[in-house]
């Protein structure tokens, strides 16, 4: 199951060639859709196959390749034309089938020079099937050797954002543009079945693609003696090339950048130079159409060769590798090196497992440390913390004890202040009750002078002082110790 994801530069609308043409069914088509061209980046994406397993047995789902039924829809992805075949030329090269279509758009990127490819959606699926039976592995040209490579699109997205495009769905894996590097992947990856060589180094079918945009491509044609170098570290040892995006990394004998590409973009599939064969990091295994085919459950090889004397590829079987030393020396050098492999994996396997135990081991730890220091250095400031408020409550506590102690006095000096006050009132009462009776006396005295003054009878007598209130002696003592003062 296959779907796109096209990263949209800018959309315009195509228009066909003026009707200079003199093949009528150009003129025909016209009428029935209208073309267009899109200017971006194409992404193929394919399932991943599901792995079931129960106590007993372990299967893997079959993958769904072109020509199965549920995989077929109305929407016909071309990956590759070549630039040569204008686009009138390609619907000339559509044939009949061009009444069939109902959509057609051609999708252009800038960086590839030597093709374009082509988004058609028919109208039935009958006519969708026919066209891919009909043109899937055709030539484009019989004195050429660039062939037709269809997908059936479940789905077709559009976006404005390159790491919207990039990104595959839960379950889904990117696939390479390049149509050499599809043929270079076994059957069920690539779902293409026609190719007869390994595409390797000088191979014309190759060259023949005018201007190897593919940078995968590229490197695999380099002549100049260069070393091919990875891109991080810049070792020459080991390299391998990302089929999607042409990242070039060292192996995970060396530094392992290649795998930490997959890792951070998710491109599965990665070329060795040096063996010219592609690994799948996703099923943890070779996907090259020479190194392994399957046929039942065994793995057996094949080998192909480009017969370049007419400039194309054909098969050239090895008849040296025919018959009983085919079959018995063949297999046993296949399945020693199959068990060399999956044991050399197994003990990577485990000595990376270790390596991560280790390192998150080391991780927990450090972690553990900088929590206990972070909790020291907290306990230690609320220590302080504390010890500065046990300061401040002190002193407000001996403030409060200093206040008491003023209050207090206040208090014993108000209520001497208020004992004196009293007493001085009581004091100038009783001054005010003697002045008062020794008022009164004395007008007592004065009038009873004059009376005697003014009667005859006891003129010439002497006025004595008598006493109204023998009982008070100690009064009347006070009253005239008072006079003598």
């Amino acid at each position: 199951m296959f779907t796109l994801k096209i990263h949209t530069v800018d959309q315009t609308q195509h228009q066909q060639p003026s009707s200079s043409s003199s093949n009528p069914n150009t003129k025909s088509k016209k009428k029935l859709f209208n073309p267009t061209e899109i200017k971006g980046v194409v992404h193929l994406f394919r399932n991943l196959p599901l792995t079931t397993s129960s106590s007993s047995t372990s299967s893997v789902n079959p993958v769904l390749t072109l020509w199965n039924v549920a995989t077929r829809t109305t929407n016909v992805f071309i990956v590759a034309v070549p630039n040569y075949l204008s686009y009138d030329e390609f619907l000339v090269f559509c044939g009949r089938h061009v009444d069939e279509f109902q959509d057609l758009c051609f999708i252009r990127n800038d960086a590839v020079e030597d093709r374009y490819s082509v988004l058609i959606k028919l109208k039935n699926q009958a006519a969708a099937d026919g066209f891919c039976i009909c043109y899937h592995g055709k030539r484009f040209s019989p004195s050429e050797t660039q062939v037709c490579h269809i997908y059936f699109a479940q789905a077709v997205e559009y976006t404005d954002s390159a790491e919207i495009a990039s990104i595959p769905q839960t379950g889904y894996t990117e696939l390479p543009t390049c149509p050499v590097c599809l043929e270079r992947l076994d059957y069920d990856t690539s779902a293409i079945q026609i190719t007869h060589c390994d595409h390797s180094f000088q191979c014309p079918c190759i060259t023949k693609w005018a201007y190897l945009s593919c940078q995968v491509c590229q490197l695999c044609l380099q002549q100049d003696g260069k070393p091919t170098t990875c891109a991080v570290c810049g070792t020459s040892n080991n390299p391998w090339v990302c089929l999607i995006c042409g990242f070039v990394g060292c192996g995970r004998y060396e530094k392992g950048h290649a795998i930490q590409h997959y890792r951070h973009a998710d491109h599965c599939y990665s070329l060795e130079l040096e063996t010219q064969q592609i690994w799948d990091y996703v099923g943890d295994k070779y996907v090259h159409r020479l190194n392994q085919s399957k046929v039942g459950s065994k793995s057996t090889v094949t080998h192909h060769q480009c017969v370049s004397s007419e400039g194309e590829c054909g098969d050239k079987e090895d008849e040296e590798f025919g018959g009983a030393l085919f079959s018995s020396k063949v297999d046993t050098i296949m399945d020693e090196y199959n068990f060399l492999l999956a044991n050399q994996m197994e003990t990577q396997r485990q000595t990376y497992e270790i390596l991560l135990a280790e390192a998150k081991s080391r991780k927990e730890i450090s972690i553990a440390e900088a929590i206990v220091k972070a909790e020291a250095e907290r306990t230690q400031e609320l220590q302080n913390k504390l010890e500065e408020l046990a300061k401040d409550t002190k002193t407000v506590s001996n403030i409060n004890e200093e206040l008491a102690k003023a209050q207090e006095f206040l208090k014993k000096t108000y209520k001497e202040i208020q004992e004196r006050e009293t007493a001085s009132l009581k004091l100038k009462d009783e001054k005010i009750m003697d002045l008062e009776e020794q008022i009164r006396d004395l007008r007592i005295y004065m009038e009873a002078q004059k009376t005697l003054a003014n009667t005859d009878d006891i003129k010439g007598g002497t006025l004595l002082p008598v006493q109204l209130n023998p009982t008070s002696p100690q009064k009347n003592s006070k009253r005239r110790a008072r006079k003598r003062n």
